[in-house]
């Protein structure tokens, strides 16, 4: 019995920014809850962690409208992330429960993309 419950035990949780300021930034954890996904209409500039310190233990350059950060690049415990959006700052928790296995997360394995010429028409040419 202990087994289901612990598989069905998160690696993380998400305390959402509910600022009306913050509704244009989508933040979620996957299904998995290994990634942080963040996307968004506008740029997001960077993606950082603040200590108890008030310092920077975690800074991601994103420069993109959408990024998924797999988690297990942070430590078990309480992490208040902040994503620039020049000029806004949006500020969310992310709790991590448990620590995550690096092959876990699927943003870790490197997937090789393969252009491909369309097929010609059935006029029996081969290359």
């Amino acid at each position: 019995m202990s087994f289901t419950l612990n598989a069905q035990e998160s690696y993380a949780k998400l305390e959402q920014n509910k600022n009306i300021q913050a509704k244009d930034l989508i933040h979620k954890l996957n299904k998995t809850k290994d990634t942080l996904i963040l996307q968004s209409d506008t740029k997001i500039n960077y993606l950082y962690s603040i200590n108890k310190d008030y310092g920077r233990d975690y800074d991601f350059y994103v420069d993109a409208n959408y990024y998924e950060l797999p988690l297990n690049k942070l430590k078990k415990g309480k992490h208040v992330l902040v994503a620039v959006q020049s000029p806004k700052r949006i500020v969310f928790v992310v709790k991590i429960l448990k620590d995550i296995p690096k092959s876990n997360t699927l943003s870790d394995s490197k997937i090789e993309v393969v252009a491909l010429e369309p097929e010609e028409s059935s006029s029996g040419s081969t290359h």
